[in-house]
């Protein structure tokens, strides 16, 4: 046994349990309380077990869960940048790239090498499975909003084409999964006026 080495795999765990302290802006399907971290991280990696088989091309389903069970550990030091919030997008890359640094580099160095090679594996969204856990990412939020009447889109004025937007490479993982997600979680919240049609709106 390498004493070292596990002291350092063990600091490293203690410390993503940081994780289960950082809030989205998301609600849980229940629309009371709103997930954190490492409830989305396991979401996104069960939909991933489960939904799989319509991504565009044939993807390694447990590098891509690991990829998504690490993916926003960096939020611990960066704290959750809200996908619509334009200000806190421009600093987003160079506080999470720090993060990862610091995170990633409490692991024996093989270890730091290979997660760190798989949160920027995820960054660059270049690989299939990276394209496919985006997907999810994406997919998954709206989703819960679809499950709580658009609560949170409600609740900071989202409009279509911001939506839109974001998404714009939501389809590049799963055309099925983008499709479907269009239909049934932002057509019918458009039709309820839960998502504005557009910013000239507000």
């Amino acid at each position: 046994m390498d004493k070292d080495r596990l002291d350092r795999q063990f600091a490293f765990i203690r410390e993503i349990d940081k994780e289960k302290a950082i809030t989205r802006q998301n609600y849980r399907s229940d629309g009371i309380c709103k997930e954190n971290d490492a409830e989305h991280a396991w979401h996104i990696a069960i939909m991933t077990l489960l939904l799989s088989e319509y991504a565009n091309e044939r993807i390694d389903v447990l590098r891509t869960v690991g990829m998504l069970l690490i993916h926003d550990l960096v939020e611990i030091d960066a704290g959750d940048t809200y996908a619509y919030d334009e200000d806190g997008i421009k600093t987003q890359h160079e506080r999470e790239k720090k993060a990862a640094e610091r995170i990633f580099g409490l692991l024996p160095d093989d270890q730091r090498q290979q997660l760190q090679a798989l949160w920027e594996e995820f960054e660059a969204g270049n690989t299939p499975e990276a394209r496919f856990a985006r997907t999810m990412d994406h997919i998954q939020p709206m989703m819960l909003n679809a499950a709580t009447d658009g609560k949170s889109w409600v609740e900071h004025g989202i409009c279509l084409d911001q939506i839109l937007a974001h998404n714009s490479n939501t389809a590049d993982g799963s055309q099925a999964l983008w499709a479907y997600a269009y239909e049934n979680f932002i057509v019918p919240n458009l039709a309820k006026g839960r998502i504005w049609e557009s910013s000239k709106e507000k």
